[in-house]
């Protein structure tokens, strides 16, 4: 990839393809057939979430909801949800990491949707309202992830306190639906009987929730309930190739040195990189300070002028060496470590892989140091 089109001054950056990001929940969308809480949670999954939710046409200052925007967006923290809301975000947020009693006064002010289970809990959001005004929350049911919500099977102590303050939603969350279907329909099953228990204590209109990235592509048919709550796959993090999804984020980078290293010598620390040949070494301008593990010594591949180089040595905190001996390059061209250049691709999911990372662990690392910004088109 040629440096033309990029700032000199850039040593690192984060492409971020928002049509891709359009275009992977079209296809979640369709899969699920039920409207999507798209999550952004970690600032979307180090992707920029007020970039993706304005993208995806949630209602942000004055500008009204696009008509195919998502239903709502989910966060993991009362801060997450601030810096939305500071942002101009108008839309609908769920916050689906349980909140301290604490903080529900904040989440009231935020506008933002709490996940609640607790019946004090329930009565405290119920007091936050003026006038006897009930926000909207949602009720979280564990059914085999024994992380947060009530129990599947002790629901029934929450009958009064729903009767008297209903939720919007009720959800739950799957543990294993990409490792292990018949897991995935215990939880199913569970969630129903829970559903069943609470019978009449829940509005008949109530939206029910319980498919994640997991549960859209492990399904033969669409998704149960009223909303599904994709996060991984929106940003091509898993199921990339099952669900037809693009690759988001593409880690770029500069060649800021070359050098000739003669047979038998070797490149960076610890010297496990020896050379067989007369070769030439590409340092390029990102290590694991911007996102690109260690664990990606001597097994990454990076893309120069779209060919796959050989990450050579082992990955430094600002810099990587590779191998381009067979590849012409100069100072200043860039190094693609995550994404595409011309026809070739080395993805999210390839990367994670390589370096025996979970995809999440990789995309939430990629913005320790490097900006963010939505893709730059090509010069034609």
């Amino acid at each position: 990839m040629t440096a033309s089109i990029y700032p000199a001054t850039d040593r690192a950056w984060l492409d971020v393809d928002l049509e891709a990001v359009r275009h992977n929940v079209r296809q979640l969308r369709a899969r699920a057939g039920v409207p999507l809480i798209v999550m952004v949670k970690a600032n979307a999954y180090g992707v920029g979430a007020a970039m993706v939710s304005r993208a995806l046409g949630v209602p942000f200052d004055r500008t009204p909801a696009a008509p195919d925007a998502p239903w709502g967006l989910g966060v993991a923290s009362l801060d997450e949800a601030a810096e939305l809301r500071d942002a101009g975000c108008r839309g609908r947020i769920l916050c689906l990491t349980p909140l301290l009693a604490s903080e529900l006064p904040r989440a009231h002010a935020l506008g933002v949707r709490p996940a609640l289970h607790r019946v004090p809990d329930i009565r405290a959001w119920a007091d936050a309202g003026q006038g006897g005004e009930l926000r909207p929350y949602h009720l979280s049911i564990d059914t085999g992830m024994a992380r947060a919500g009530v129990r599947w099977d002790q629901v029934e102590e929450l009958r009064d306190v729903l009767r008297a303050h209903p939720p919007e939603g009720v959800f739950t969350h799957f543990h294993s639906a990409d490792e292990d279907i018949d897991s995935r329909d215990e939880q199913d099953a569970r969630f129903v009987d829970a559903m069943l228990a609470l019978g009449d204590a829940l509005p008949p209109a109530v939206l029910r929730h319980s498919d994640n990235s997991a549960g859209i592509a492990s399904r033969t048919r669409l998704s149960p309930g009223s909303l599904a709550r994709p996060g991984i796959a929106v940003y091509a993090g898993m199921f990339s190739e099952l669900l037809g999804l693009r690759q988001v984020v593409h880690l770029r980078a500069r060649v800021i040195d070359l050098r000739e290293v003669a047979p038998g010598e070797t490149v960076s620390y610890g010297a496990t990189w020896t050379a067989a040949r007369p070769s030439r070494i590409a340092t390029i301008s990102a290590g694991y300070a911007d996102g690109y593990r260690r664990q990606l010594s001597n097994r990454g591949e990076v893309l120069i002028g779209g060919v796959r180089c050989p990450v050579a040595g082992r990955v430094t905190m600002d810099m990587i060496m590779v191998d381009v001996t067979d590849v012409p390059c100069a100072v200043g061209d860039i190094a693609t470590l995550i994404g595409t250049d011309g026809v070739a691709t080395i993805s999210t999911e390839q990367v994670a892989e390589l370096a025996d990372l979970s995809p999440y662990e990789l995309l939430v690392g990629l913005p320790l140091r490097v900006p963010s910004r939505p893709l730059l088109p090509s010069p034609s």
